[in-house]
């Protein structure tokens, strides 16, 4: 990646509805070559994709949780993760060093489902247990950092 991927990168993480005229605009280059640059940015995997930021609480999603898992010392780690993929209120899986294997950062719409989902955590196979830290609120999420210089 050049200065100009990099420059790409970061225009569409501010703004990933930009047009390609704009985007060519704005790094100086024709919306062919920039149109070329984005499908190799996103066929190389750097871009993975464009989605809408929703307002969680808009859509039913309004409790927040960060739920660590303790995985059991016989665990199979791939198995387990799987179990956790399919559940549709888990957004996000870190793995973690310390005491808690992963991080999940799941959403819900009431105290009571984040009950029945963590019910269901400490039921699947390899989790040992788990700990449960819930938002009070949002200050900022998904807040993209520049994009500095290509590495030498």
């Amino acid at each position: 990646m050049d200065a100009i991927d990099l420059s790409l990168v970061d225009l569409l993480r501010g703004n990933a509805r930009l047009s390609y005229a704009e985007l060519a605009r704005q790094v100086g280059l024709s919306a062919p070559a920039v149109h070329e640059r984005v499908g190799k940015l996103e066929s190389s995997g750097v871009v993975r994709g464009y989605r809408a930021d929703v307002e969680p609480e808009a859509i039913g999603l309004g409790v927040t949780a960060l739920i660590g898992i303790v995985e059991d010392s016989g665990a199979d780690s791939d198995d387990m993760l799987e179990s956790l993929r399919v559940l549709p209120e888990i957004e996000s899986c870190y793995f973690m060093a310390g005491v808690e294997s992963f991080l999940l950062k799941a959403r819900v719409g009431t105290i009571a489902e984040l009950e029945q989902l963590i019910v269901r955590l400490n039921r699947t196979p390899g989790v040992a247990s788990t700990r449960t830290a819930i938002a009070l609120s949002t200050k900022w999420e998904n807040r993209p950092q520049p994009v500095g210089p290509p590495a030498p």
